[in-house]
């Protein structure tokens, strides 16, 4: 039981919300899609127990995820998931509304953060803050970033890609890609669909992703392959068919090499001496993405720089929000 408002620190995700609670650590983390029936207009699920209904539903209930590339395309949806996600992780009390810091990608623009703000504030918190998704990474993957000295963040989320230099508490230069691991996924199911005329769901695509995706075939030792299951475009009967490492790479390369490129853009405009220091401490790669196979190999290879993954990459931006709100005074 909370005597006072809770700290709560919101990574509020395309793919992901996770939540932190002060002196807790992470109390939540689940998929941010959601359940409505139709007819009545009520929310039938939401997290895990609504992505599992993705592809799955009838015609009078909707799985949806409100939020697309990093930000909010359903306010109404996001509020109600963000009410169920706070009441979730620090019970329903009227008088003790929690603080809550939400972070957003680098260089949302005025009318997203707003949005953001306020469906914080309408799901019942007393206070809404707001923290770019690289210097909630960096806090989360314990880098200090208060020095005058040059750190920089690889943030690659469900929906959006964050790349930052980092110096004395701020953003030195920054990038945001509306590309992550959706369009990963999204890159698979296309591949599939036009190789093999074979029709596969969002979430078997993900599977892929996970099971043999690599961003660096040459690591594999073996091609390492899985079966897929979807429909056949041609006869329209379900089919089965094994895809490969390689074929994942050839799938994703596109998405893949955007996010080499946009890495590449930042370093270019970091001033020469953050840059010395980028030299010595090398690259922190967070987020969902970090964990995809041979990411980091491919750009400590693109950009002759070390690069490391964080601890717990998933969870950074969500522990970071949550160190953050504590900096603002008590």
């Amino acid at each position: 039981m909370f005597f006072r408002g809770a700290d709560i620190g919101v990574d509020l995700g395309t793919a992901t919300v996770l939540v932190y609670v002060k002196n807790k650590g992470i109390v939540l983390n689940e998929p941010s899609v959601v359940a409505i029936d139709r007819n009545s207009n009520k929310i039938f699920a939401v997290g895990e127990e609504a992505r599992r209904m993705l592809g799955r539903t009838p015609g009078n209930i909707v799985a949806t995820r409100p939020l697309r590339e990093g930000v909010i395309a359903d306010y109404d949806t996001t509020e109600r998931m963000l009410k169920h996600f706070i009441e979730k992780s620090c019970g329903k009390s009227l008088l003790f509304r929690p603080r809550v810091m939400v972070c957003i990608p680098s260089g949302v623009t005025g009318v997203e953060e707003r949005a953001v703000k306020e469906a914080a504030v309408q799901a019942g918190a007393k206070e809404a803050h707001l923290i770019e998704e690289p210097l909630a990474a960096a806090l989360g993957a314990g880098v200090d970033i208060a020095q005058p000295s040059g750190n920089m963040v690889i943030d690659v989320g469900g929906g959006t890609t964050d790349i930052a230099v980092l110096s004395l508490g701020g953003i030195v230069v920054s990038q945001s890609l509306r590309v992550g691991g959706d369009k990963f996924d999204e890159a698979i199911v296309r591949y599939i669909r036009k190789k093999y005329n074979l029709m596969i769901g969002e979430r078997t695509g993900e599977e892929v992703k996970i099971t043999v995706g690599t961003a660096f075939p040459e690591m594999k030792t073996e091609d390492t392959s899985m079966d897929v299951r979807g429909r056949d475009l041609v006869t329209g009967l379900p089919k089965t068919l094994t895809i490969t490492s390689r074929e994942t790479f050839e799938a994703m390369s596109e998405a893949i090499t955007s996010v080499i490129s946009a890495v590449k853009e930042v370093l270019e405009k970091t001033p020469p001496e953050l840059a010395s220091d980028i030299i010595d401490k090398g690259l922190v790669l967070t987020g969902g993405g970090a964990l995809l196979h041979g990411l980091d190999t491919l750009i400590s290879h693109e950009t002759g720089l070390p690069v490391h993954i964080a601890d717990e990459p998933v969870s950074c931006v969500a522990k970071g929000t949550g160190k953050a709100l504590s900096m603002i005074g008590q």
